[in-house]
């Protein structure tokens, strides 16, 4: 089982980027578990078409323990499991928390013995790296940590966070840096500030996805770019990825 954790600033297409991959390494006959981080619960949106899903959060809040596996889990394209964290209502409570009790609570609820997914992919909001925002990166869960960014400046910032976290974490037996991921958004320079950061920390740019509009019309029909327009150069961009990504988790 490969285990990667996928970090990034708000905004930066993290969630739209995992979810391609997860589709494209479904379509290689991978049995994917894609687990969103991120407090607004939308990760997966475009794998099951759902405007809405029950978070693990919501379930802990509602039922306490007295709920099973399947309550947590949403199946989306070709198999892929989905689930989400969730969060506190805005503005109470730590974001972090719901990431905890979702770990948590698909290893009590045996859910790496059902599914015995191939793959497993943690999409993490990249703002903060603290408490349970880190937690994908400890000893156990993900393996490896790919940062996506863009050359604007906040992402950058954003990114340079990210690795600074996961190299103060290098001597716990935490996961290790697996590279940046530059999603374009086509500013000055984008991908010279880019590769200076990558530099910066000893790591490499390990995939480009270009700024298109497909992301968007795919977006519009609930779907994955590799769902909805599996023959676009877009689709191409995000299958050379995550066979990229694979090749560094394998070794």
């Amino acid at each position: 089982m490969i285990k990667i954790a996928i970090y990034g600033k708000g905004g930066i297409g993290k969630s739209t980027t995992v979810s391609n991959l997860s589709a494209a390494m479904a379509d290689k006959g991978f049995k994917v578990l894609q687990i969103g981080c991120d407090p607004k619960a939308d990760s997966t949106f475009t794998l099951h078409g759902k405007e809405s899903v029950k978070t693990v959060l919501d379930l802990v809040k509602e039922r306490k323990d007295g709920f099973e596996l399947e309550d947590m889990v949403t199946i989306g394209y070709k198999g892929v499991v989905c689930v989400e964290a969730g969060g506190p209502t805005p503005g109470v409570g730590c974001a972090g928390r719901g990431i905890m009790a979702a770990l948590e609570k698909l290893e009590q609820k045996g859910a790496y013995e059902k599914y015995q997914p191939d793959i497993v992919f943690y999409d993490v909001l990249g703002d903060v790296v603290c408490g349970g925002f880190s937690m994908p990166m400890r000893g156990g869960y993900a393996e490896k940590v790919f940062i996506i960014t863009s050359g604007e400046n906040m992402a950058r910032h954003a990114a340079a966070n990210i690795a600074m976290a996961i190299d103060n974490f290098k001597n716990r037996g935490y996961a290790a840096l697996g590279g940046l991921i530059l999603n374009k958004r086509n500013v000055k320079n984008e991908e010279e500030k880019v590769q200076e950061l990558a530099e910066d920390f000893n790591t490499s740019i390990v995939g480009t996805l270009s700024r298109s509009e497909t992301v968007q019309d795919a977006e519009e029909l609930n779907k994955t770019v590799i769902e909805a327009f599996p023959d676009s150069p877009m689709a191409e961009e995000y299958r050379k990825l995550a066979d990229t990504i694979l090749g560094i988790c394998e070794v």
